[in-house]
């Protein structure tokens, strides 16, 4: 039996470790097969950590540390930052943990400060820092627009930038906003509805209204960025799968002297018509490598939301490596039929068929 020992300095980080009823201890002891014990003594209190494989303890104990340092500067620690950590560990990725400090990016109109949950989440904030442009590229979930919004609300609180700036597609505006009742404005606004509630999160109703009045914040679909300089502004592309490549490059020509433009998007989840080249997957090949332009991907552990999504991911992205392994399976079966000897069969038929 291997045993090794946890310090706890702080009296109620235990409780926040082992979590609401032991929920959270509950998952590390089955994921790493270890058993975990509260223990106190005069120098305060400290988890125990048992199990049959070292490796195994020694990976429970990094995780339990992980959340002991977690534990201070949280009021509870949810499943969902455990469930992360332990991948991260069992990945080999453990020591990253480091990275997520205590930076608060912005705090909402309630008080709730906002801060990066994941590696990927920080370095995708670190990167909208360092650089003029950032791509933002990975599924649903991962925090790429609300995120992007946080910055450019701290940007604009701090005075670095004198507006906002937020844009969408609107791929069916040809087809169905025409049957929305109102005016454009009405019409184009379902589609806007996600950025209107990160902006009301970070701001809170009334003080949005009064940016909007003001011209300081605004919202418009991607075709109104046509003709256009912007200038001390921070500019947010979101749903960037959805534009067409002549619309990805009329955007990024439109900033202008100290402004940033954060481009957010997901290639799996593209609704522009078949046979049409997503912009943001032709930007995200030939912008690779330039210099003040950053490329973040993230992935299925950096999703945010309830943890059945990043295993709707998996799924999904299972399901999509089998469609293409049978389809190269087929033209593999296409091309050694070509290639049969003329006495035999040719494209599936004898020659006497033909």
């Amino acid at each position: 039996m291997v045993r090794k020992i946890v310090k706890i300095e702080q009296p109620d980080a235990t409780a926040k470790i082992f979590g609401s009823f032991d929920s959270n201890a509950s998952m590390i002891e089955s994921h790493f097969g270890v058993t975990l014990r509260n223990r106190a003594d005069g120098d305060g209190d400290s988890i125990l950590v048992e199990g049959d494989d070292e490796d195994r303890v020694s990976a429970a104990v990094q995780c339990v540390a992980y959340l002991r340092e977690l534990a201070k500067k949280t009021d509870e620690i949810p499943e969902q930052s455990v469930q992360y950590a332990m991948e991260m560990i069992v990945s080999g990725q453990g020591n990253e943990l480091h990275e997520l400090g205590d930076d608060c990016i912005c705090v909402t109109a309630r008080g709730k400060p906002i801060k990066a949950k994941t590696v990927g989440q920080k370095q995708y904030v670190d990167a909208i820092r360092k650089n003029t442009v950032t791509f933002g590229v990975g599924p649903a979930g991962t925090g790429k627009t609300f995120l992007a919004v946080a910055m450019a609300v701290k940007a604009l609180r701090e005075k670095q930038v004198s507006r906002v700036i937020l844009t969408r597609p609107a791929i069916e505006a040809g087809e169905k906003l025409g049957f929305l009742p109102g005016d454009l404005q009405s019409k184009i606004d379902p589609y806007l509805r996600p950025l209107y509630d990160a902006l009301y999160e970070m701001l809170g109703v009334e003080t949005y209204q009064k940016l909007v009045e003001k011209g300081t914040i605004e919202i418009a679909p991607l075709a109104y960025m046509r003709g256009r300089t912007l200038d001390d502004s921070f500019i947010i592309l979101d749903e960037a799968q959805n534009a067409t490549p002549e619309q990805m490059k009329m955007f990024l020509t439109r900033f202008g002297f100290n402004s940033k433009a954060v481009v957010t998007g997901d290639l799996t989840q593209t609704d522009l018509g078949r046979g049409q080249k997503s912009g943001l997957s032709v930007a995200v090949k030939i912008l690779d490598g330039i210099d003040d332009i950053a490329i973040h991907q993230f992935n299925e552990r950096d999703v945010v939301r309830h943890r059945l999504v990043q295993k709707i991911i998996r799924a999904y992205e299972k399901y999509d490596r089998e469609l293409v392994r049978r389809e190269e399976e087929r033209e593999s079966k296409r091309y050694r039929a070509k290639k049969t000897p003329e006495t035999g069969e040719k494209r599936g038929r004898t020659w006497k068929e033909k």
